[in-house]
């Protein structure tokens, strides 16, 4: 794991701003909050910040939709200031927007007659209680086992697994009944469940993996070399005394922690994508698992075009998005769910050094500082950062990731690779001095 060298970030240049980023944020006493300081950005408890660190709560009450801005006295956002989240990030970040986004963009895919398969990454998807008719028939018709979430929890709170439709059915009624008795209650998304997922030791696990969107319009992302594997402690099974067992079909760690067969001394659990590639590998042979983790990279873009024509384009957003992403036997990659404030707590020192890096990255990335102000095009490589889309196209990746390099890469995506990122950041400075 490389760990964050000072030395090799890029220095303050006099402008556009000629002084220290100025931030404010909601999550003191965090690792995104020392990183800030550590970059030797300052802190203002008044509206003179430039970048504000922000959990969604403060974006909805702070950051109106293009809609609401006349009403309420035109954007309340200055020419230089910029945030962590677009206004409505939830077309991607919620559970039963996502399914709605993808599905439409794969309906349009059929209408033009497309058969790439872009949008083919989802589970199959209803949103309860409205869709219930039509998952019911699904659910009869078809079989297997269907996980039922709520649309707006996390780490697992709500989740359930049904193997009958009466179940289901059980649950609507329940669901009719209180809000008969107007309790308020939450919609849930129910999708078919892998039952077929890939295992490691016989074990379950999904995979957190980061990236940045800069634009939708035109859409600009970079994607993190870095991420993690997040098994079960318990071994997968699919036998009816398990089915609602959740250290053998979830793989939240929040949950996993909770298992009397967790021990952290033993193991926590996770394993970098890196170790994961290269386990994956020797099983099934590079050209296999990297076609899988080019996989990988495809959804991230497709879902991000999935919502690029209803996510507000604000340039003073950006969002850092944690993708959960499970494999299925066949190697074939599945987007189980877009986090819009992914964890940034840490267990173990390794995932500490990992966030730290990440989100000193993402802050040279933004460029508040203007480190790219003078050159034609945005760099490929920030840090563990590669670009892989740019003006709404994919791009080779390259192992330089300069424009003066030469040096091309045979792979077809940079994720799972090595994170060299201080040599990276050290080539990056040598580059912004360069004259175009």
């Amino acid at each position: 794991m490389q760990k964050r060298d000072s030395s090799s970030r890029l220095p303050v240049p006099a402008g556009p701003l000629g002084r220290p980023v100025r931030f404010g944020t909601t999550v003191r006493h965090s690792i995104p909050y020392k990183v800030l300081c550590a970059r030797g950005w300052r802190e203002v408890d008044d509206d003179s910040w430039d970048f504000f660190y922000a959990d969604v709560g403060w974006i909805h009450e702070n950051v109106p939709y293009a809609s609401s801005r006349k009403e309420q006295g035109g954007p309340r956002l200055g020419e230089h200031q910029k945030v962590n989240h677009f206004p409505n990030h939830v077309e991607l970040t919620r559970k039963d927007l996502m399914a709605k986004n993808v599905k439409r963009a794969m309906k349009n895919e059929k209408a033009k007659d497309a058969k790439t398969g872009a949008y083919d990454f989802i589970p199959v998807t209803f949103i309860l209680p409205n869709e219930g008719a039509m998952m019911l028939r699904h659910f009869r018709e078809n079989g297997g086992m269907w996980i039922m979430k709520p649309i707006g929890r996390a780490q697992g709170k709500g989740i359930f697994l049904a193997s009958k439709p009466a179940q289901i059915e059980s649950w609507m009624k329940d669901r009719g009944n209180q809000r008969a008795e107007n309790v308020c209650y939450e919609n849930y998304v129910a999708q078919r469940y892998l039952d077929d997922p890939y295992l490691v030791g016989g074990k379950k696990f999904d995979m957190r993996i980061y990236c940045v969107c800069l634009s939708f319009n035109p859409l600009t992302i970079y994607l993190y070399r870095e991420g993690f594997a997040r098994f079960t402690a318990t071994r997968y099974s699919t036998a009816k005394s398990d089915i609602d067992n959740p250290y053998v079909h979830l793989t939240n760690h929040a949950i996993q922690k909770k298992d009397e067969k967790y021990d952290a001394e033993v193991s926590d659990l996770k394993w970098s994508l890196g170790e994961l590639k290269r386990f994956m590998t020797t099983k099934h042979g590079g050209d296999a698992v990297n076609a899988c983790f080019h996989g990988i990279q495809g959804i991230i873009i497709n879902s991000l075009k999935s919502v690029q024509n209803v996510i507000i384009n604000d340039k003073r957003c950006f969002e850092m998005y944690g993708y959960d992403v499970m494999i299925d036997a066949d190697l074939k990659p599945w987007l189980i769910e877009v986090n819009a404030s992914p964890s940034m707590s840490s267990d173990t020192q390794s995932d500490h050094d990992l966030k730290f890096g990440l989100l000193d990255d993402m802050l040279t990335v933004i460029d508040l500082e203007g480190h790219f102000s003078r050159k034609k095009n945005i760099p490929k490589r920030v840090g563990g950062f590669d670009l892989i889309c740019e003006n709404g196209c994919e791009v080779s990746p390259n192992c330089d990731g300069y424009e003066n390099s030469d040096l091309g890469s045979s792979l077809p995506t940079m994720l799972g690779t090595h994170n060299d990122r201080v040599d990276s950041l050290k080539k990056l400075r040598k580059w912004c001095r360069e004259d175009d």
